[in-house]
């Protein structure tokens, strides 16, 4: 991985390595964009090596500035990337020491970061992380149940366009990812009545899921991607679709949870299998905007609703594809704000 072509290529301001050898504290923190303010960081604490570690941050940092600057908040996009001590984070204290530590670390950025809960984060641990720095946000937000709800309502506007209906009744949807956004998006699609087909790299979360819910089909997470289904959400860590596997997809939306469940290269290719993407940026925002604005899940929801709405909107005006259309929303407003300078 070139990491400095990555980073110019994408535009990303910094790439920070983390470390503290007491409490285990190994991480990357990425910013993508200051242009609009302080640039808001998912926290994300989970298994894995120090190239994914390093390629989960640069990919999550550009999609919360996407994300951030899609719903009107004048903040920046960034991602802190932590690896899983090697002694884990089941002892309160160690827990407690991981998380202060990269409160301190990060202080000096206080004016630059502002660090908010992602995968594997609670907000429990962003207050421990408030103990060391002010740069925080998300401590009083469920911000999965938010993030969940505003997909649903979301995916809702999207089917509009792809489907011809809002309604989610008999509709099949296929999750990938059964955890805390994928558990509660599928709560909602089932009370609506749509046929579900979940699968999980952890399969006990699947059938945990099945046990829940009347009538919900478990499969392997490497046959999801070839179930018929109307809509594919992808709920996972990132990357659930890979180019290759594009051809395999029987589905006409892809609309889900997720922080880039596509490279720029898979986007093209759903482009060209005639499926349409409502990308992470637009659709998985409820969570970032209830946590920046204070507003509650319903008045979040709806604005991703009507974000939304509004590419819809302007993919059929415009007759380009709803990816490119969003990004291009986004990318016009960081444009148009960054243009007036700092007072």
């Amino acid at each position: 991985m070139l990491i400095f072509h990555e980073m110019q290529s994408r535009g990303h301001e910094a790439l920070t390595l983390l470390q503290h050898a007491p409490s285990g504290l190994r991480a990357a923190l990425a910013l993508h964009s200051t242009v609009l303010g302080p640039a808001i960081a998912g926290v994300r604490l989970r298994e894995q090596d120090e190239e994914v570690a390093l390629r989960s941050a640069l990919d999550l940092s550009e999609s919360l500035t996407l994300k951030a600057a899609l719903a009107g908040l004048n903040y920046g996009g960034g991602a802190c990337v932590l690896m899983m001590p090697d002694s884990g984070v089941d002892d309160p204290h160690a827990r407690e020491a991981l998380f202060r530590a990269l409160g301190r670390q990060v202080r000096p950025l206080e004016s630059r970061v502002v660090l908010t809960e992602d995968i594997g984060v609670t907000p429990a641990d962003i207050a421990f992380v408030a103990q060391e720095t002010p740069g925080t946000l998300g401590m009083n937000t469920d911000t999965s149940a938010i993030t969940a709800y505003g997909v649903y309502r979301g995916m809702k506007a999207a089917a509009r366009h792809a489907l011809g209906s809002e309604s989610m009744r008999g509709v099949r949807v296929a999750v990938i990812g059964a955890g805390a956004v994928g558990r509660a998006l599928a709560g909602h699609l089932h009370r609506e009545g749509a046929k579900l087909i979940v699968a999980d790299e952890r399969p006990e979360r699947a059938a945990q899921l099945a046990e829940a819910l009347d009538g919900v089909q478990v499969v392997g997470v490497q046959q999801i991607l070839d179930v018929p289904c109307d809509i594919l959400a992808p709920c996972g860590y990132g990357h659930s679709i890979r180019t290759a596997d594009v051809p395999r997809l029987q589905c006409r939306l892809i609309a889900g949870g997720e922080h880039h469940p596509l490279s720029r290269e898979g986007e093209a290719a759903v482009k060209e299998a005639g499926i349409m993407y409502m990308p992470d940026y637009a659709i998985n925002a409820a969570g970032l905007i209830a946590a920046a604005t204070q507003c509650d899940m319903n008045q979040a929801a709806e604005r991703v609703y009507q974000t939304v709405s509004r590419i819809v909107q302007m993919a059929e005006q415009y007759i380009k594809p709803t990816h490119v259309v969003a990004r291009r929303m986004a990318e016009r407003r960081i444009e148009l704000i960054g243009s007036l300078g700092h007072t």
